[in-house]
């Protein structure tokens, strides 16, 4: 098995550190893996629709379902032939050989929080002591704490982020899943908290702002800010208490790296290593107000948008994996009020934003070796119902046995549909695919060989995969 060592720092040595302890690598750990994986590694970007995404609602209508399953909405051709989604993904429907779907992901949760542990930890069982309020230090790890602390790193930058915000609900609970579990704290994933979480509204902000069950809430949040970069907490021994401005703490820690260094107090590599995180290149791809015109139209201007640019611009300077939580508060949690909300608030965006990743990678020479994923913590019922009298519309509840993933680039054969539904959508019919297929298939996009082993905060080994591939390559 092998194993890569990200040395831990002091509170002091971090900060003294600049981007080195910021980032969590060793000056050593950095000549070996730059050279390592200098020109080979692939990279993954996971898009996760927090609250469940409706299957019938997007990529696997049933046209031919009775009214109470069919739903309200209508069904257009794809690119691929016989392949039909819903009316409201017109621009994914018209790059659909780019792009495949699995329609038979199950689990046997129909809980958010379990819900949200099994997707983004790629772990179906509940582990010991699981809260669906609070993340604990027997929870799995996740997809990018996994992928943070095994993948080699590339131009020095974390090898898995998470943006632009954690999973938080407006009642305060913490999503469970999203951090690094038995891995220890200091393993958690970097969270770059570009559209800070607000507690009273859900959606795609700015311009998207909404509340499903059609409570008063407060339009506060107005701009998709330049991120601060969290740092996983308990570096050391100690928590760090705020955030620090990635763009002006890297400036100032490298001014006091070049001061130091001069006086022998760090080596010329830790120095040398600072340059290439404050390399322009680098900084633009956390520096979206230089961003286009061009491309800013593209990918739409909401935080959909801004958060798929940020993304794709973190690929291309060398993040291994990005997670990108599209809509906070479990904004796809459609029970009520479903078919205006998809239609006008929800898909509207993710359409825009996820195709036009899709050809921006392309064009940059990216997509062959970029895998985009997307999924939700679950899917939604097949039969239609109306919860009163929190809601004025219908909608679907949670379901976990069947959901459909969306998938493209990283060798991915476009067109291609695996597994299948049932004719009410509720349950996979050929093929069915566990959540430990999902994250095999993220391990292995990522180049990870399965004598990888990953460490707990006791230094046990653990296998990184539990299922082989999904059949999509």
């Amino acid at each position: 098995m092998h194993q890569f060592h990200h040395p831990r720092f002091s509170r002091r040595e971090a900060l003294q550190a600049g981007a080195i302890g910021l980032l969590g690598l060793g000056i050593s750990d950095w000549q070996r893996l730059r050279a390592e994986t200098a020109g080979t590694a692939q990279s993954v970007i996971f898009i996760f629709l927090s609250g469940g995404l409706a299957q019938h609602e997007s990529f696997d209508p049933k046209p031919e379902a009775p009214d109470t399953i069919r739903g309200e909405f209508g069904t257009i051709p794809t690119q691929t032939p016989g392949l039909r989604i819903s009316e409201h993904l017109p621009r994914l429907a018209a790059c659909s050989k780019k792009w495949a779907l699995v329609r038979s992901l199950t689990h046997s949760s129909n809980d958010h929080s379990l819900g949200h542990h099994i997707l983004l930890t790629g772990r179906s069982d509940s582990p010991p002591g699981f809260k669906p309020n609070k993340p604990q230090p027997t929870d799995h790890p996740s997809i990018a704490a996994i992928v943070g602390a095994v993948a080699p790193a590339r131009n020095n930058l974390p090898p898995a982020i998470v943006l632009p915000e954690k999973l938080v609900h407006n009642t305060g609970r913490i999503i469970p899943g999203q951090f690094a579990g038995v891995m220890g704290r200091g393993r958690d994933p970097w969270f770059l908290e570009a559209s800070p979480f607000e507690p009273k509204a859900y959606g795609a902000f700015p311009a998207f702002e909404f509340d499903h069950q059609q409570r008063p809430y407060e339009r506060r949040r107005k701009n998709f800010t330049i991120p601060d970069l969290s740092l996983p907490q308990d570096i050391g021994s100690e928590r760090f208490s705020d955030r620090l401005n990635i763009l002006q703490h890297i400036d100032t820690q490298r001014q006091t790296l070049d001061r130091l260094a001069s006086t022998g107090a760090f080596d010329r590599r830790r120095a040398d290593a600072i340059s290439l995180l404050t390399d322009a290149r680098v900084r633009a791809a956390f520096d979206l107000r230089q961003a286009s015109a061009k491309d800013l139209d593209r990918y739409g201007r909401h935080s959909f948008g801004w958060s798929l640019l940020m993304a794709a611009r973190l690929v291309e300077a060398g993040v291994r994996l990005v997670q990108v939580n599209l809509g906070n508060n479990e904004t796809w949690d459609t029970h009520g009020n479903a078919f205006p909300h998809l239609k006008e608030k929800l898909l509207p965006p993710m359409d825009q934003s996820v195709s036009a990743l899709v050809t921006d990678l392309e064009q940059r020479g990216l997509l062959a070796s970029t895998l985009i994923v997307m999924a939700s913590e679950f899917g939604r019922t097949p039969k239609i119902s109306t919860l009163t009298p929190h809601y004025k519309g219908p909608g679907r509840d949670h379901w976990g046995a069947v959901q459909s993933l969306w998938l493209a680039g990283g060798g991915v054969r476009g067109g291609r549909v695996v597994g299948s539904s049932d004719k009410n959508g509720a349950y996979p019919a050929t093929d069915p695919q566990m959540p430990e297929n999902f994250a095999a298939t993220i391990y292995a996009a990522l180049g990870l060989p399965k004598t990888i082993a990953w460490y707990d905060v006791e230094n046990r080994p653990h296998h990184l995969y539990h299922a082989d591939p999904m059949p999509v390559f």
